[in-house]
């Protein structure tokens, strides 16, 4: 260990992370103690991390971090996850930021402070490439002055923040590739609660428990979209052709529309979603490359509405993992495995039950049956902790005709999954 270079071990210790252990570590010798104050680049406050946080006053937690990273020189990642405290004073807050804004890479912040500072002034925005804040507020954004030329990532957690001043934000972060909007506080001057975010940059959007009226995204280079239990009368997405995936999941949303984006979709997730069929394949009916299908636990718009194998097949000729749970009816087996369509590269198939019935045995066969190279094949099904006779009893039958149907198919892994 003498013979490392003060660097390498700078670089050991900034792969422990966590303050205390980084502390104890420097204990070792002075070339340690070197490494900690001259060249760590990595210090992280986490109230997971040691058991004595929780018993710490806000005050005595404020010393210790002050301590700590006025020990160090050229901090490039800070983290301050402290779950237990409600609050922090400014005055402490604003001297972390000061004393690392002009090395700092990296800002994960999770508390709010007394009185509430902005942020987005003190930390230092010329080199800063990752910002997560969390119980925060932002207000007044000027992006001809608060510019971050680095910020490739943004994460907003339980902030509050105008609509106005979000899309001046992300028109201040012009290299941005990842943005992360969870349960946002969104002040609106407008009775309509209507958010326009625009970005080139943009190829990542992760957005979850956001109500709004109308949300507009446009983004040309977006590849990457998740919503995640919003509320949302119109969303619409504006890019040209560069969504890969696509991922919905438990969202309320009457108008959905990603227009010319679903050429080079690869990856589709539907899951726990009212859906109008003809109107969301219409969407998605473009998308060539496709390579994996979840539509899990939908509900139809329209009673009479059930999803038309034979469409995914025409139009998903690359398809290799299908996956399917929804509320069988004898129409969806009487027409919607009509012709003679066949799922030529489906090597894995996924089909769900949230009530057995022996519809769902007829359904597995169908389907297997034109899935020529499957390779594996997963059950899933909802199992009530009290049974009546009955359900005992269809559920039996379904297990045996499965163990038939099965011997047909010698060369698939079947598995099950119940909850």
């Amino acid at each position: 260990m003498e013979s490392l270079p003060v660097e390498v071990v700078g670089n050991i210790l900034s792969r422990l992370g966590a303050a205390r252990d980084v502390v104890i570590a420097s204990a070792t010798c002075r070339k340690w103690q070197n490494a900690w104050r001259n060249h760590l680049h990595t210090l992280t406050f986490n109230s997971n991390d040691w058991p004595l946080y929780h018993e710490f006053s806000t005050s005595r937690l404020e010393i210790l971090i002050t301590e700590t990273i006025f020990q160090t020189k050229g901090l490039q990642c800070l983290s301050i996850i402290m779950d237990d405290v409600d609050e922090f004073s400014a005055a402490p807050v604003i001297a972390w930021l000061m004393y690392t804004r002009e090395t700092l890479r990296q800002l994960h912040y999770n508390v709010r402070t007394t009185p509430n500072i902005n942020m987005l002034e003190k930390c230092g925005r010329q080199k800063l490439e990752v910002l997560a804040l969390s119980h925060n507020t932002v207000t007044g954004v000027e992006p001809c002055y608060q510019k971050f030329p680095r910020l490739r990532s943004l994460s907003l957690s339980y902030v509050s923040i105008s609509a106005l001043d979000l899309s001046l934000l992300l028109t201040a972060c012009p290299k941005i590739e990842t943005l992360n909007l969870v349960s946002l506080d969104i002040v609106m001057s407008d009775p309509q609660a209507m958010m326009d975010l625009s970005s080139n940059s943009l190829k990542d959007i992760y957005v979850e428990a956001i109500s709004l009226d109308k949300f507009i995204l446009e983004a040309d280079s977006l590849e990457k979209l998740h919503l995640k239990d919003c509320t949302l009368e119109v969303f619409e997405l504006v890019g040209k052709g560069m969504l890969r995936f696509l991922k919905i999941d438990d969202v309320s949303v009457i108008h959905l529309d990603i227009g010319e984006s679903a050429e080079n979709l690869e990856i589709v997730d539907v899951s726990n979603f009212t859906i109008m069929w003809a109107k969301f394949h219409h969407m998605i009916s473009r998308s060539s490359k496709l390579k994996k299908l979840r539509l899990w636990g939908v509900v139809f718009d329209d009673e009479d509405e059930f999803v038309y194998i034979e469409t995914i097949a025409s139009c998903f000729p690359l398809l290799s993992h299908l996956s399917l749970s929804y509320d069988l009816r004898e129409a969806a087996l009487q027409y919607g495995l009509q012709g003679s369509f066949v799922l030529e590269n489906v090597i894995v198939l996924e089909l769900g039950w949230t009530v057995i019935s022996d519809l769902f045995s007829m359904w597995v066969s169908g389907i297997l049956e034109r899935c020529p190279r499957l390779r594996k094949l997963v059950i899933h099904g909802v199992v009530s902790e009290t049974k009546t006779h009955e359900e005992c009893q269809t559920l039996a039958n379904f297990t045996s005709s499965i163990v038939r149907l099965m011997r047909k198919y010698l060369h698939v892994e079947v598995q099950f999954e119940y909850e």
